[in-house]
């Protein structure tokens, strides 16, 4: 039986996956994606970012903080998860690919909550700077989608595959 697909996930992996790319390629070509690097005109917007949240920027770097190229590398699994279901639902049906999309919002989560921990658990200092509106503009909202939505795919795909496993052990059963 092929997956159940939702218009909702696969816009939403669609929307994410190129972004998620985009975040991992500049933390991990740093820092030649950086102001000055002959990249940089590629990933010009981080400038701003990096002002607004200090792990993206070029002190963090030079420091030697690897807090981002270490989340880049969990943004290009979560991505190739990601695609996966993409890939499983929508091009060559497998019943697999739930679980690659469940996975991927599983890390994306994960890795969120840990990004607003640390900020938390370190008084803001990546963020603590910004004023309440930049702050919530910035790096808040954005947090939150990045929380509600895979959050939203987890509930809907592990529902799908409870109920699976659920069929499952009904016609194990019977037979």
């Amino acid at each position: 039986m092929p997956p159940k697909t939702y218009a909702w996930i696969s816009l939403w992996f669609l929307l994410t996956a190129p972004l998620m790319i985009w975040d991992a390629g500049y933390c991990l070509m740093r820092p030649r994606s950086m102001p000055g690097g002959d990249l940089y005109w590629f990933w010009k917007p981080y400038e701003l970012y990096g002002m607004v949240d200090y792990v993206y920027g070029v002190k963090a770097f030079e420091d030697g903080d690897g807090f981002a190229s270490a989340a880049a590398i969990l943004n290009l699994l979560e991505t190739f998860a990601n695609i996966a279901y993409l890939v499983g639902t929508h091009v060559c049906e497998t019943r697999t690919a739930p679980l690659m999309g469940y996975t991927g919002a599983t890390m994306t989560l994960a890795k969120t909550i840990l990004y607003g921990a640390q900020e938390y658990f370190c008084n803001g200092c990546a963020v603590g700077h910004n004023s309440p509106l930049n702050l919530f503009a910035f790096w808040i909202f954005p947090n939150i989608l990045w929380m509600v939505f895979p959050s939203l795919i987890m509930w809907r795909l592990g529902g799908d595959m409870m109920i699976a496993v659920e069929a499952a052990e009904e016609k194990s059963k019977t037979d």
